[in-house]
């Protein structure tokens, strides 16, 4: 879709509330031939699944009571489509009296409500945010952007978090590197190499 106005032309129209639902990984068909390289079938796959939750929302924004265009689409509509969207979830989150709470792996099954995973939700959002701004919406203006999203995303990864019994604590990767370099700069400054002598 080349801009907002096709987007919003070419929206499917439900006549129920319930919306065909994919924010997982798509299947198998929808990837590229195996003459492609890795890479750019990974490039396909994220195209396509973007698409596919940028049509789903736009469909949500369709179904809204009063309907709603996507220029009137705010921060808190987007919050509404993500609690909408946990209907459909399938990682269960245990409440705070369930016995299982805190436990990676439950050894029996519980009522506790299934949800959609904090991770979907992040990679949702990070589509979607992508898909407004590459179908000519400001960045300024991206409702997927806002800061009650962000700060609802970071709410839903620490209960999730804590209810789960997982951590979802980003890996430090590129720091270590940098803390030896400067420890290795700093013993050279310390200790000079033999050999080296002082200038006067």
């Amino acid at each position: 879709m080349d801009s907002l106005q096709q987007f919003m032309d070419t929206s499917c129209h439900h006549s129920d509330n319930k919306l065909p639902i994919n924010i997982a990984a798509p299947t198998a068909g929808a990837a590229t031939s195996s003459s492609t390289t890795t890479a750019s079938s990974s490039s396909s796959r994220y195209e396509n699944q973007k698409r596919r939750d940028w049509n789903t929302f736009g469909q949500y924004l369709n179904n809204h009571r009063p309907p709603l265009s996507l220029s009137r689409c705010s921060g808190a509509h987007v919050l509404e489509f993500l609690r909408y969207l946990d209907q459909f979830g399938k990682t269960k989150v245990h409440i705070l009296m369930c016995p299982f709470y805190g436990h990676p792996n439950p050894p029996a099954p519980c009522p506790c409500p299934l949800r959609q995973a904090w991770g979907s939700l992040d990679a949702l959002i990070g589509r979607l945010r992508a898909a407004f701004e590459e179908n000519g919406g400001k960045a300024e203006a991206n409702p997927f952007g806002a800061r009650a999203v962000r700060l609802y995303l970071r709410e839903v990864r620490d209960l999730q978090s804590k209810a789960r019994g997982i951590s979802y604590e980003k890996k430090k990767r590129k720091r270590l590197p940098q803390q030896q370099q400067q420890h290795q700069q700093q013993q050279s400054s310390m200790f000079p190499p033999p050999g080296a002598t002082h200038h006067q």
